[in-house]
C-alpha cells in the first residue's frame, strides 16, 4: 500500500533520540499522544528562527512538475508529516514564505488547520494555551512584487498578511488596486533580493515575536543560512528516491548558495523520531560558528 492510499489513523511517533533542552510546551492530550514531548528554546533578546522541510532520500524537496510541485508528493502525503507541519505552525508567531513557494500552492494559507484539518481543534487549543492569536501571521517575501493579491492568503484577516517587497515591487502591487487586509511594506530599493537580516528586522517590529517559522523555499532558506540566522531545522526524511536528470529543475533543500568546502555549515542532531519508514530529524545550528563539530544549540 502506498503512503498516499493509507487511511488508517496515525500511530504516535516513535522517539529515538528525544531533545532534552528547551522548555516543554503545553501540548493538548491528542497532540502529546501523537508527537510526544515538544521542547522549544525561548530567548528574551531575539526570536528563535526554525525551518521545516520534507526531502527525499536523495535530497529533493520539490519535483517542480505541474500538479506535483508541493511537499505532498515528496512525503507521500504522510499524515504524520502533516501533523508535525501543523504543530510547528501552531507554536509559531509567524510563518515566512517566498513567492516561489506561494506559486507552487496558490490557494494555500499557512495555518495549522490548513495543512492538517483533522487536528484543527487541538492546534487551536495549543495556541490558546500559549496565548497566541488564532493563526500565525503569514509573511510573503517578493522582490519583484509579481504576486496576485486576489489569492486567499492575501484576503484572510485571520493571518494578518504582510508582504515584504522592494520599492519597485510595491509599485507593481499598487497597480492591482485590491482593497484587502494585506499590508505591503517596501524594505529595499530596486529589484535586488531582500536580505534575510532585513526580513528578520522587519517582522520583529511587532511586539511579542518569539518564534519564527520558515517554510520556503530553498532560496529563502539559503539566504537565512548564509547570514547564520537559522537556529533549528526540522527535516522530514521521506523514504523515496526522486532522481534527477541533467539540467533538471528539481529543487534541493538549499538553492542559490554554496557553503562547503570553504564555509561549511554543520548542525547538531538534537531529536530523532520515526513513523514507519519516515524519519523526523531535528538539527540545531549555531549563529556564531561554522566549524565542524563546534555547532551548538541555541
Amino acid at each position: 500500500m502506498s503512503p498516499r492510499s493509507s487511511t488508517s489513523a496515525p500511530a504516535p511517533l516513535e522517539s529515538l533520540l528525544p531533545v532534552k533542552s528547551g522548555s516543554a510546551l503545553p501540548l493538548p492530550a491528542k497532540l502529546a499522544r501523537l508527537y510526544g514531548d515538544l521542547r522549544m528554546p525561548l530567548r528574551a533578546s531575539q526570536p528563535v528562527v526554525f525551518a521545516n522541510f520534507v526531502t527525499t532520500l536523495d535530497g529533493v524537496v520539490s519535483l517542480r512538475t505541474k500538479g506535483h510541485a508541493g511537499g505532498g508528493d515528496i512525503s507521500g502525503f504522510s499524515m504524520p508529516d502533516r501533523m508535525v507541519m501543523g504543530l510547528l505552525r501552531a507554536v509559531a508567531d509567524l510563518v515566512i514564505v517566498g513567492s516561489g513557494t506561494l506559486a507552487e500552492d496558490r490557494k494555500h494559507i499557512w495555518t495549522p488547520e490548513a495543512i492538517c484539518p483533522e487536528l484543527g481543534p487541538a492546534y487551536k487549543e495549543l495556541r490558546e494555551s500559549l496565548r497566541k492569536p488564532e493563526c500565525p501571521q503569514n509573511v510573503v517575501v517578493t522582490g519583484s512584487g509579481q504576486v496576485d493579491l486576489h489569492l486567499p492568503v492575501f484576503n484572510s484577516p485571520r493571518v494578518r498578511p504582510l508582504i515584504l517587497t522592494t520599492t519597485e515591487g510595491a509599485r507593481r502591487l499598487a497597480r492591482q488596486r485590491v482593497d484587502g487586509p494585506s499590508q505591503i511594506r517596501a524594505v529595499h530599493r530596486g529589484y535586488s533580493p531582500i536580505s534575510a537580516s532585513v526580513i528578520l528586522t522587519e517582522v520583529c517590529r511587532a511586539r511579542g515575536i518569539q518564534r519564527i517559522l520558515i517554510e520556503g523555499g530553498p532560496t529563502l532558506l539559503g539566504d537565512f543560512f548564509e547570514q547564520r540566522l537559522v537556529d533549528e531545522l526540522f527535516l522530514t526524511l521521506a523514504p523515496q528516491i526522486a532522481g534527477r536528470k541533467a539540467k533538471d529543475a528539481r529543487l534541493a533543500l538549499v538553492m542559490g548558495k554554496s557553503f562547503a568546502p570553504r564555509t561549511p555549515l554543520w548542525g547538531s542532531l538534537s531529536d530523532v523520531r520515526r513513523s514507519n519508514s519516515h524519519l523526523f530529524l531535528r538539527y540545531s545550528f549555531s549563529r556564531l560558528t561554522t566549524s565542524r563539530g563546534a555547532a551548538s544549540g541555541p
